[in-house]
């Protein structure tokens, strides 16, 4: 018992040590919010049922949070953070039930290691509230099989029905539950359970169904785009783009279990090949279909490397379970793995304690790393001095991309809704939203920004063209990109490109 106590307080002490570290990250002050990051959190100003692309549970965070936090960076990555600890306590809990809690604590230890991890706890995407409640979900489930007991049931299909809410994919763990209980031969035994979980899950799906049917069932056309199914006119099978495709997503599935402890995996692997074992099978499961599946997908089209990796954290416990069974030589490995695969993210992620940082390769990696996360709020700062000095307040703001649209709505004081001018992208939610159409024909200002473009061109004529920068941004004082930056007024044409696919 007191073993299994010492190993509670060292989860604890380290998972918490985590979190200060990524709260460290989130003040970070040359770090903004990633562009998806910005856009969920755009979403949360503009409450609705669903979205185009995405279920609703993220913006509700959101919007839960900043309520709390305010309008900041730590505001909207406190709930991946809060993900991440409770992805982590799950996978203690399932291995500490499984097997010991030595088990469980390094299960989570090798969990917290992998990169899949670290991206849906330090980033606020969908896909942290979705690997959460999956995790939680599988756990619930694994119970309610062991003991038949309703109240287990339950609770897995309200976690899988909050992670329909966060994510379509969830409804993954149907057929991999199915086909679990096919398997041990459970499936009579358990089949009403099965059902009332099913029942209960759906009840995540009543708001992307409200959604879908008031807006023409977009998401899912949108969802039939990315797996390659729809949208655009058919192109031939191209089998070496095909295999490029696949053996791309290969590569980084492996990496998002982390290279360091790919011997690991590959060991226990093995074990659950040749002994079949029903745990070590349900713990390997999860990953394996949601790999197959995504695989299959990467032949059709370029798959995400983040979307099959919510199922990979029960591989942690299938690891560490392996693991423990061995020679200290494989211990030695184990802790080696952990080690680097936590230590170089804190690293990256860590303010410049040791001013390491400044060594000029790890300085270009660093600004590599963070291009997508940097200049936006300086860029907003400008902005309010332009519009300070030309003495246009209540100038709109638009960009060509979603994502500097978001970026700029976040970092600018007042929070105004920014506005997208399609100009050759995919539908997306601002496509839904009212645009630039309401300003035309009215002597109002609006401001163009873009990392991309010198001007709105064909797709916006506007009568006067007031003033016009480029703005060079820096990184830790290295050269990162330049913004254009166009004060125009009254505009008088709006023509946008008009997306054929979703």
């Amino acid at each position: 018992m007191q073993r299994s106590t010492s190993y509670t307080i060292y989860f604890w002490v380290i998972s918490l040590s985590l979190v200060v570290a990524k709260i460290l990250f989130a003040l970070r002050p040359e770090i903004d919010l990633f562009t998806e990051e910005a856009q969920y959190w755009l979403w949360s100003q503009n409450m609705a049922w669903h979205y185009y692309s995405k279920p609703p549970l993220v913006a509700v965070l959101n919007y839960i949070s900043t309520g709390f936090l305010g309008n900041t960076e730590l505001g909207v990555r406190i709930n991946a953070i809060l993900c991440g600890v409770g992805m982590s306590w799950v996978t203690f809990l399932f291995g500490r039930h499984l097997y010991s809690a030595k088990v469980g604590f390094w299960a989570a230890m090798i969990l917290q290691a992998m990169p899949m991890w670290w991206l849906a706890s330090t980033f606020h995407m969908t896909d942290s509230s979705l690997t959460f409640f999956w995790a939680l979900s599988i756990y619930l489930a694994y119970r309610g099989m062991e003991d038949g007991k309703k109240s287990w049931w339950i609770g897995a299909g309200l976690a899988a029905a909050f992670g329909l809410m966060a994510k379509m994919v969830m409804i993954l763990i149907f057929p991999l539950l199915l086909l679990y209980l096919i398997y041990t031969k459970s499936w009579k035994a358990q089949s009403q359970n099965y059902i009332l979980f099913v029942l209960i899950t759906l009840l995540g799906f009543i708001p992307a169904l409200i959604w879908n049917w008031q807006n023409d069932f977009d998401t899912f056309k949108h969802l039939a785009a990315l797996s390659g199914g729809g949208g655009g006119e058919s192109k031939a099978f191209d089998v070496g783009k095909s295999f490029g495709q696949f053996f791309e997503y290969l590569g980084g599935q492996l990496a998002m279990i982390s290279i360091f402890l790919l011997p690991l995996f590959v060991g226990a692997f093995r074990k659950v090949i040749q002994n079949q074992d029903r745990a070590k099978v349900y713990l390997l499961l999860p990953a394996l279909m949601s790999w197959a599946a995504f695989a299959g997908l990467s032949f059709l089209t370029s798959i995400e490397v983040n979307w099959p990796v919510f199922a990979y954290g029960s591989l942690a416990i299938l690891m560490a379970a392996w693991v423990c069974e061995q020679s200290l030589r494989w211990q030695r490995i184990r802790n080696w793995g952990v080690g680097l695969s936590i230590g170089l993210p804190l690293f990256f992620l860590l303010p410049d304690f040791t001013l390491m940082k400044s060594i000029t390769p790890i300085k270009k990696a660093e600004k590599s790393a963070f291009r997508r996360m940097a200049g936006y709020e300086p860029l907003a700062e400008r902005l309010v001095t332009l519009r300070d000095s030309l003495g246009i307040e209540d100038a709109y703001i638009f960009s060509e991309t979603y994502h500097m649209a978001s970026e700029l709505s976040f970092y600018l004081p007042d929070h105004p809704q920014t506005y997208m001018l399609n100009m050759g992208a995919r539908k997306n939610q601002f496509d839904l939203w009212p645009g630039l159409e309401q300003f035309v024909g009215k002597n109002e200002v609006g401001i163009f920004v873009s990392w991309n473009y010198d001007s709105p061109g064909e797709f916006a004529d506007f009568q006067e063209l007031i003033y016009e920068e480029q703005l060079p941004i820096t990184f830790r004082e290295e050269s990162l990109r330049v913004a254009t930056i166009q004060v125009w007024r009254k505009l008088e044409r709006f023509n946008p490109y008009l997306p054929d696919t979703y």
